[in-house]
């Protein structure tokens, strides 16, 4: 697995925003991250969420968004409109679900998929959401502290 690019958002766009506009945090593109164990992503809207939060960090394949780029003819966005915090490449995300796996020395579980809701369709373009269906990504509990690159 590879990391093509990071992000961080410091607010919320829809996360909680369920019948309401979406929010203006920008989301970051930055060469590194710190991973805190048990807290997140140091500088990220999740950080020191709640107790054993489940998606402490999230994973999206480029390979995904490539083929929904693709599907939707998207023009104008990147993988950053799905708001999550590592972009891969070379891994199906699913199959880390439920198991724990290391990334730059970073260990992780696999919690959830990242579900994808009716905001997709306004990120990137109608039939995002259904696009995404078991494809949104990997939510995941950070294990042990260290730091995320960008490999070029």
């Amino acid at each position: 697995m590879k990391i093509r690019h990071l992000y961080i958002s410091p607010g919320h766009n829809y996360f909680g925003h369920h019948g309401q506009p979406a929010g203006s945090h920008s989301i970051v593109e930055v060469a590194e991250i710190d991973c805190i164990a048990g807290s997140g992503v140091r500088g990220d809207r999740f950080f020191n969420y709640k107790e054993n939060y489940q998606g402490q960090i999230t994973f999206f394949s480029s390979e995904v968004y490539e083929s929904m780029r693709l599907a939707l003819n998207l023009s104008g966005k990147s993988a950053a409109a799905a708001r999550r915090n590592v972009v891969t490449e070379g891994i199906n995300l699913n199959s880390l679900i439920g198991t724990e796996f290391e990334i730059q020395g970073v260990k992780f579980r696999g919690t959830a998929h990242c579900k994808p809701c009716h905001w997709m369709d306004q990120a990137f373009a109608p039939g995002a959401e259904l696009f995404l269906q078991n494809h949104g990504g990997l939510r995941a509990q950070i294990l042990t502290d260290g730091r995320l690159s960008v490999e070029k």
